[in-house]
């Protein structure tokens, strides 16, 4: 197939080319011998992917025998091969790891903190990984030199030294890489003595990584041996190649792997030739591309090379330059074309890293039912069996509350056999009862007593309180017990109360984690003991790992492609999305062990080499025959900087102006500008006028005849509410979790205070601080189960304990308690109107007249606003003095005090004696008289003290539409 030469034999094909396809004529049209001649070739390559398009390539004629395809990682599978022990599981070294790092963690606590475990196992994995396939001994790294930076290399040395006994472990517990990085040598160890006669060709890689770039150079030695490589660049200049050789300089660059491959085999830029003789899409885009891409230190070849360039308008009239100002717009511009490639039968793809971008299109493309073929998928955590897995593994964690319960009840896995209508039907019931009832935390009892009021079938109830109540585990268990329990729990709430199977393993989803949870399984036996906390950030971290694909038909020419998919596959258009600095290329991951410098000495690879690698996928895919290079502007309410490949392009050509770069940018950006244009067209929406602030005038009929004493206040400041609430009887939804909030907090201390004024009315001996502070301690015990609120509380109770309990004394010196949450009640007549409530406490002093006692757990209202707004103790007062009082006959009101027991202790008395009871009684009456006047208006928030205030009905008076300025609309209602 090739002919004989001293020389390594390397070929390449030109960024833009469809490479696979190129690699398979250019094999066909070295095949001159006979048919079986092809037979014999050895072809690697270095994915699944690219062996699946060179077959498919293959299958569509003519007919022909196939060469004998494999992977690079495949090469230990050969007979003579396969007495190399085979690599351990990945996620065995994973455990391994985790149990060592944890116990390090034990000794050494001030080295990281816990909740770190699985990152830095995760890390130490890969620098493992990345040592064993560069051939980096542990010595390497031991012996750098870090006089500078000793403080951290003590602390990274503790960990690193765990690598030690891993890779030094021998051949027979040998990771994936040490094993492959054994495979080669062993494999070009036998080359040497005996080297194949027959063609073998290595092809689609760039030899990034160590053991690749060891097999290839060895492939090219053979003496019917050749590499082919992707996207090389054959408009560089020799003297930009020569800049490249220092690594720490030139890493990020597209082609420094071609570089350091010809001079590991020796061979210079021309003596690489082109595997076929067909050209790329667009040379004269490749040639722009080339100059815009050169290293750093010599782009002022700018400025002498720049001006050869004479075709500018053939190399950019195939490209269009989109820059959007949203994501969401750079989307919805993305989806357009794509939607006009399926309605014309032209193959397009997405090339993007960011996958949020390809989520934003793929729902832009379900508004015309078009289907993305997307190679990524989705990761396993967020289907539906992952996310039920995590949920489950959720309730070892954490106690069981009211959301976490209904997040599993909810879920399509959970009793999704026989009678999940049932089900949802019991579940919507108590999630209703939850929101009434509580309590935060559903235990056995609650369910039992939910049960009951309901009328719940005995089974569902049963299989309820068995499968998610007291399933918070403490401490430690082995993670093989973990594993057992994880999976008979997730099949139980499956199956349901009716015991038989459920779906969780169906499926391509169900499979996929059926077979994580049975790996998980095999070697759990290496993981240890660890907590549940622990537990779901394992269970969370590798279901991460995973990726799921949907199984329904995608669209046939329109997919979704990741850097690495793109590389083997080719499309009429390739739209190149998310061009911004750290998306793509995405910013090098923080390397807590070693810095650059370090890595270089020691041989291990740079954080700019995925740089590289993604520099030289742009490359190759904006050669193609149509581009679109897309960005957005803004992300995030912030700026975001171009992609460094945008901004080099866009400088060169603006730089031109003599051969008209400035002019073909702008009809770059004209053409991307465009097709914003549409999208922002498809996106407008007709103009709705926004609602004018209601004041909705109910018939008479309608109107509310009884209202509280604390309603009176919200009847002045917001009249919209009692509309709601009182006309329309819409009440608000309890929250589904039960949260330590100021109601919560008002109803416990008003209780413990009412509990502890009880206790002393017969023996004011009890009013000591000790007293109070057990009454409490006992009363939020019993009522708030949250340990932070509970502390918070006790700790304000103890700090207003002696003010509270000194004007409590004084007090007892004139008069004391009579009555607690006594039961009011007032006939206003004529108008047939009642106010009813209950007042805290209710004293009568030593003159015989009444003090009545409200307790605020908020900052209680100055006198200034009770006289126009807060007149509940005036309000009290008169219905105490008009004989409204279960119990007490009409009687005079000496004084009414707000207690205000919140952060500090203050007493605030209402203005009786300038609001006397005569006059809030008329004021009153000519309160309710006005708003049972049938032109008068329920006004949405009419006073309200600040504009920050918020209403449980805002969102129904459609209030951020309007605000105070504006006026009411006044609406007869019938």
């Amino acid at each position: 197939m090739f002919d004989s030469g001293t020389l390594p034999r390397v070929f390449a094909v030109p960024p833009g080319a469809d490479f696979p396809k190129a690699l398979v004529e250019g094999l066909q049209q070295r095949n001159a011998g006979p048919p079986e001649a092809m037979a014999r070739v050895q072809l690697v390559v270095n994915t699944r992917r690219m062996a699946r398009r060179v077959r498919s390539l293959f299958d569509q004629g003519p007919a022909c025998l196939l060469p004998r395809l494999s992977l690079v990682t495949d090469l230990g599978e050969s007979l003579d091969l396969a007495q190399i022990p085979p690599a351990i599981p990945p996620l065995r070294r994973r455990l391994e790891l985790t149990q060592l790092i944890a116990k390090l963690l034990e000794q050494q606590p001030d080295l990281a903190a816990r909740s770190t475990l699985f990152d830095l196992s995760d890390s130490l994995a890969a620098l493992i990984d990345e040592m064993q396939g560069e051939g980096v001994p542990p010595d390497a790294i031991r012996q750098l030199d870090v006089s500078d930076m000793s403080g951290h290399w003590a602390r990274a040395q503790a960990f690193i030294g765990i690598t030690d006994h891993f890779i030094e472990s021998g051949t027979d517990a040998m990771d994936a890489q040490a094993r492959q990085r054994r495979v080669v040598q062993d494999l070009i160890a036998r080359w040497r003595v005996a080297p194949p006669q027959h063609p073998v060709v290595i092809a689609g890689s760039t030899g990034s990584r160590g053991t690749t770039l060891m097999l290839m150079q060895a492939i090219a030695r053979l003496p019917q041996g050749a590499l082919v490589l992707p996207g090389y660049d054959f408009d560089q200049p020799d003297h930009v190649w020569r800049e490249l050789d220092e690594a720490l300089a030139s890493e990020d660059h597209p082609q420094y792997r071609f570089h350091k491959l010809m001079r590991g085999l020796e061979i210079t830029p021309d003596q690489i030739a082109p595997w076929t003789d067909h050209q790329s899409p667009s040379p004269a885009r490749n040639r722009l591309v080339s100059l815009a891409l050169r290293p750093a230190p010599i782009t002022d070849a700018w400025m002498t090379e720049g001006p050869q360039l004479s075709d500018l308008h053939d190399a950019t009239k195939d490209l269009t330059l989109v820059e959007a100002q949203s994501p969401r717009a750079e989307a919805l511009a993305i989806a357009l074309r794509l939607r006009q490639a399926a309605e014309t039968g032209q193959t397009a793809a997405l090339i993007t890293p960011d996958r949020m971008l390809t989520r934003q299109v793929s729902a832009a493309l379900d508004r015309w039912n078009i289907l993305p073929d997307d190679s990524a998928g989705l990761p396993l955590q967020l289907s539906p069996p992952g996310r039920f897995l995590r949920h489950v593994a959720g309730l070892f964690a954490r106690r069981l509350d009211g959301e976490a319960l209904l997040t599993l009840l909810k879920h399509p896995l959970c009793h999704d056999g026989e009678d999940r209508g049932v089900h949802l039907l019991h579940t919507r019931d108590l999630e209703l009862d939850l929101r009434r009832h509580g309590p935060p935390f559903p235990d056995a009892t609650s369910l039992t007593a939910f049960a009951i009021r309901k009328d719940v079938p005995e089974g569902w109830v049963n299989w309820v309180t068995t499968h998610f109540c007291d399933q918070q585990i403490l401490g430690e268990r082995q993670l093989t017990d973990w594993v057992d329990h994880l999976q008979g729990l997730a099949e139980a709430i499956s199956a349901g109360s009716t015991c038989e199977n459920g779906t969780i393993w169906d499926k391509n989803a169900g499979q996929k984690a059926l077979n994580l949870v049975a790996s998980l399984k095999d070697e759990a036996h290496h993981g240890g003991p660890m907590t549940a906390h622990d537990f779901t950030d394992l269970l969370g971290a590798l279901l991460a790992g995973e990726e799921v694909r949907d199984r329904d038909a995608p669209h046939p020419h329109i997919m979704i492609w990741g850097t690495l998919e793109a590389r083997v596959q080719g499309a009429d258009l390739l739209i190149l999305g998310g061009l911004n600095e750290g998306s793509w290329p995405e910013a090098p991951a923080p390397d807590p062990w070693l810095n650059r410098q370090m890595r270089d000495k020691a041989g291990l690879l740079l954080p700019e080499r995925r740089i590289g690698l993604s520099a030289h996928d742009f490359q190759q895919a904006v050669g193609a025959p149509e581009v679109w290079l897309t960005r957005a502007v803004r992300s995030d309410d912030a700026e975001t900087v171009p992609s460094r490949w945008v901004n080099r392009l866009a400088n060169l050509l603006q730089g031109l102006p003599g051969q008209g770069g400035p002019v073909e940018l702008a009809g770059m950006r004209a053409r991307g500008q465009q097709w914003l244009t549409w999208s922002e067209t498809l996106e407008d929406a007709p103009r709705i006028a926004p609602a004018q602030r209601p004041s909705p005038r109910p018939p008479v009929a309608a109107r509310p005849r009884r209202l509280s004493v604390t309603e009176i206040k919200r009847l002045i400041r917001d009249p919209y509410a009692i509309y709601a609430k009182h006309v329309l009887r819409l009440k608000p939804l309890d929250p589904l979790v039960q949260a330590p909030d100021a109601l919560l907090r008002g109803i416990v201390i008003h209780e413990i205070l009412e509990h502890f004024i009880k206790d002393s009315v017969l023996d004011s001996a009890l009013l000591t601080r000790e007293n109070f502070l057990n009454r409490a301690g006992a009363l939020l015990d019993q009522h708030v189960a949250w340990p932070t609120a509970h502390k918070l509380w006790h700790a304000r109770l103890e700090r207003i304990a002696d003010d509270f309990l000194a004007a409590e004394i004084r007090r007892r010196g004139d008069g004391g308690p009579i009555a607690f949450e006594a039961t009011m009640k007032l006939a206003l007549t004529p108008l047939d109107f009642t106010i009813a409530g209950r007042a805290d406490r209710i004293d009568r002093n030593s003159r015989g007249a009444l003090r009545i006692i409200d307790y605020k757990t908020g900052a209680p209202p100055p006198e200034s606003q009770q006289a126009k707004f807060d007149k509940q103790l005036l309000i009290e007062a008169v219905v105490a003095e008009q004989g409204g009082i279960d119990g007490i006959d009409p009687i005079s009101v000496a004084e009414a005090i707000f207690v205000g027991v919140g952060n500090t202790y203050k007493e605030v008395p209402a203005p009786l004696s300038k609001e006397p009871v005569d006059k809030v009684l008329i004021e009153l009456k000519q309160l309710i008289s006005a708003y049972l006047e049938p032109d008068q208006g329920f006004s949405s928030r009419r006073m309200l003290h600040k504009d920050t205030d918020l209403g449980d009905y805002d969102h129904l008076a459609r209030f951020g539409e309007w605000d105070r300025t504006a006026d009411t609309q006044p609406e007869n209602l019938t």
